[in-house]
């Protein structure tokens, strides 16, 4: 199993410091060998997780892109996008210029939106949630169209119509697609279909189990080895902050036996980068021995 953390709060400083509080926590995690590092994509910090939207949120992308010259081999990712945000071409360009600028280190996180109130305030269309998903097909099937060297001609889909998929430069390998949610009918479904990897919520290990039962289903018949689909899952890492890495093993170890890859870490109410240094990177050790 290895060890993520996801930026998702930025609460604990003033904006003129966030600069160097995420260059060092980016490259302290990259020290220790964390192997993830996302940030979220929302416009307004999230309100259903218990945050005033008046927080700090930056933009997914651009803080990605900096966060890339402070790292050198972990992983870098937005958990999730939502599908709503950004045109699928577009997309697909911004994340092949972050696999070309990180050295093969980007992936595609994306998902089918749910924060209705950041579209309305910002005036970015929110259709109905059948829709989203449909959108979410043809965007995946977008972007791995424009990642193939050997195809650069129209797409025709029902929500969308490029004239050209050209990307120049490719991405230096084609960059893997996380689709993020645990919806049993269409978004497993979904992952077993297209993606490389899952983020799946889960808060014990029988109720992963019955995620990853939905999802082997699913696989099954569309015809595809589960076990070609990176299995993540988000934690609080509650024994971390009280320093007890020991538990932290037992608590994940369940979770290593049933296939996850990768837990990712939200971070608490502190420094980032004092969290990632006392909490995170003792860690990264034992956690890759399960």
């Amino acid at each position: 199993m290895r060890l993520g953390i996801h930026l998702m709060r930025f609460d604990s400083m003033e904006p003129a410091a966030m600069r160097d509080e995420l260059a060092r926590t980016a490259e302290t995690a990259d020290a220790a060998g964390v192997a993830w590092i996302s940030v979220m994509d929302h416009y307004f910090q999230m309100v259903r997780a218990g945050f005033p939207a008046e927080d700090p949120m930056l933009e997914a992308y651009t803080t990605l892109g900096y966060l890339a010259g402070h790292t050198e081999r972990a992983q870098l990712g937005v958990l999730v996008t939502g599908v709503t945000y950004r045109y699928p071409g577009l997309l697909a360009k911004i994340v092949a210029t972050l696999d070309v600028l990180t050295g093969g280190r980007a992936t595609l996180g994306i998902g089918a939106a749910w924060y209705e109130e950041e579209h309305a305030a910002l005036g970015v269309p929110f259709p109905p949630l059948s829709e989203r998903f449909e959108r979410l097909e043809e965007t995946v099937q977008i972007a791995r169209q424009m990642w193939d060297p050997a195809n650069d001609g129209p797409y025709e889909g029902k929500h969308y119509q490029l004239a050209q998929t050209l990307c120049s430069p490719q991405p230096l390998s084609r960059p893997e697609i996380m689709i993020g949610g645990s919806g049993e009918r269409k978004t497993l479904r979904l992952v077993a279909q297209y993606a490389d990897a899952c983020n799946l919520f889960a808060q014990t290990p029988d109720e992963l189990e019955h995620k990853l039962d939905v999802l082997h289903r699913h696989c099954a018949d569309v015809g595809r080895d589960p076990s070609e689909i990176r299995v993540t899952t988000l934690h609080g890492g509650d024994d971390l902050l009280r320093g007890d890495v020991a538990a932290f093993v037992e608590t994940m170890r369940p979770f290593a036996e049933l296939g996850v890859e990768t837990v990712i870490l939200r971070p608490p109410a502190t420094s980032l980068s004092a969290w990632v240094r006392d909490a995170v990177a003792p860690a990264v050790g034992p956690v890759g021995e399960l």
